[in-house]
């Protein structure tokens, strides 16, 4: 049987071919060479579709340097690129459409507006789901602030916390809010008061431009006055069943709205910042174990609707009475706040489940199951 050959495809950031997680890739490689899985990294832009080669990528750990091979399609493919405004995006599309065919270890999710409608289809996930609805007007706004003193307005495609405004209902006046927030560049906008007027004004023109939801805000601040949430990895192992692989708390700089580590935000074991949340030992052992069990429920729930994934990450917020409620689902979750939390065990797993997966599917001939979404 030949070495396995596993393909990770990615997308550059810019003209000057520079990768986001070449680091984590190089890794990826190390690794994969330990279990007998060949990995490169390539993105549309190095594939020859006439002579079917791909000017890959390849690492080599005993010179310690990248090289470029011409490179014949993978076995497999382990698809990291995320959402761009760029040719290089339309570039993807048009890979992803022309090679269908190819084993694919994971597709794209839809945009968070559809996994919201997907998931309350089901009892099981609408009671986890906070309120949100798409923004279409100040109706929308003025509708989600009597359900709730607190409403986030986010992009349905953004990422890293971009585009994110908090807007709360202040208790002196009842038409008066305090709006803050994260620009698409992160930078932060400092709190202010505004009137009602002003508010929606301010939402219509953020909202150009983009489609965006407004959702019900959860009590995530901490005494301290930052805000968290909970970082939950679920992968797809060796025998390509869900498990498990960790989850973590994130603590956002302050002033954010956000806990994103990309703005500022720091991480910290689940259970120790569960604990000080929830003021038990046995408190946060037991939000620990239903949000396990929601996790896993949830990634074969979406696998099942918009087709083959092998790793999920679920952004949880757990309020006082340690009800869980799914804010956001990430495809290609990044892994860095393992690392941040210092527990490398959890880190050194989470880049090499794919890996695993990857060596049950070539060796079970079993493709996962075909695309049912073609759109982002």
């Amino acid at each position: 049987m030949p070495e396995p050959v596993l393909g990770i495809l990615t997308l550059y950031l810019n003209e000057a071919k520079q990768l986001e997680e070449r680091s984590v890739y190089r890794r990826m490689i190390i690794e994969g060479k330990k279990i007998g899985l060949d990995v490169y990294v390539f993105t549309p832009a190095d594939v020859n579709a006439g002579k079917e080669l791909i000017h890959a990528m390849v690492y080599d750990p005993a010179s310690g340097k990248w090289t470029r091979k011409w490179r014949s399609f993978p076995h497999m493919i382990y698809d990291r690129c995320r959402i761009q405004r760029s040719s290089r995006f339309e570039q993807l599309l048009r890979f992803r459409s022309r090679y269908n065919h190819l084993t694919f270890l994971n597709r794209p999710l839809r945009n968070k507006w559809t996994i919201h409608q997907t998931f309350s289809q089901k009892s099981r996930f609408r009671q986890h789901m906070p309120e949100t609805l798409l923004y279409q007007s100040s109706a929308d706004l003025q509708r989600m602030l009597k359900f709730s003193p607190v409403v986030y307005v986010k992009p349905i495609n953004g990422t890293g916390g971009r585009g994110i405004l908090r807007i709360e209902r202040l208790k002196e006046g009842k038409s008066l809010y305090d709006i803050q927030g994260r620009r698409q560049n992160r930078q932060i906008i400092s709190p202010r008061k505004v009137t009602l007027p002003r508010l929606e004004s301010i939402v219509r023109q953020w909202c150009l431009g983009g489609r965006f939801l407004v959702q019900q805000g959860i009590p995530l601040r901490l005494p301290g006055g930052r805000f968290h949430d909970y970082r939950m990895l679920v992968q797809k192992n060796g025998q390509g069943e869900w498990e498990l692989t960790g989850m973590a708390g994130r603590v956002g700089a302050a002033r954010s709205v956000t806990s994103n580590l990309h703005g500022g935000g720091h991480a910290i074991r689940a259970e120790v910042l569960l604990k000080e949340w929830l003021g038990s030992e046995e408190k946060a052992s037991k939000a620990m174990k239903s949000a396990e069990k929601l996790g896993l429920e949830a990634a074969a729930f979406l696998e099942e609707s918009f087709g083959a994934l092998c790793e999920l990450a679920l952004d949880l917020a757990i309020d006082r009475q340690g009800r869980i409620f799914v804010l956001e689902v990430n495809p290609k979750p990044a892994r860095e706040v393992f690392a941040r939390t210092g527990d490398s065990g959890t880190y050194r797993k989470a880049l090499v489940r794919p890996l695993e997966y990857a060596m049950w599917v070539y060796k079970n001939k079993n493709t996962p199951s075909p695309v049912k979404s073609t759109e982002e």
